[in-house]
C-alpha cells in the first residue's frame, strides 16, 4: 500500500457515495479544502480522521485497504439488507449469486 493508494480509494469511495470533496469535508467536520489536500497527495489523514473516513463511507478499515472489492459501500449496505432476510431468502440469494457466477 501506498500513499498514493490512500488518495486513490479515498477519491474513488467519495465518488461512488456521490459527494464533493468540500461536502465531505464539511460532513467531517473540518475546513472546505480537507478531503481535497488528500485528494491531491498534500496530505494523509491522521489515524484517527482515518477512522473517522472509515465510519464516514460505512467501511471498516479491512475494507478500504481490500483492493479486491471495488464498491465496499455496496456490498456493505447488502450484507446489511441480507441480515434482515429468513434462511429461506438467504440461501435463494445464494442461489442467485452462484448462478451469476457461472457465466
Amino acid at each position: 500500500m501506498t500513499e498514493e493508494y490512500v488518495k486513490d480509494r479515498i477519491t474513488q469511495l467519495r465518488i461512488k457515495k456521490g459527494v464533493s470533496e468540500y461536502q465531505m469535508s464539511y460532513d467531517l467536520g473540518h475546513s472546505r479544502g480537507y478531503v481535497y489536500n488528500i485528494s491531491s497527495g498534500k496530505a494523509l489523514p491522521p489515524l484517527k480522521e482515518f477512522f473517522a473516513i472509515c465510519d464516514y463511507f460505512g467501511i471498516t478499515p479491512r475494507e478500504f485497504f481490500d483492493e479486491s472489492v471495488s464498491d465496499p459501500i455496496l456490498i456493505q449496505e447488502a450484507v446489511q439488507g441480507m441480515r434482515k432476510l429468513r434462511e429461506d431468502d438467504l440461501l435463494m440469494i445464494l442461489n442467485l449469486i452462484n448462478r451469476l457466477l457461472r457465466k
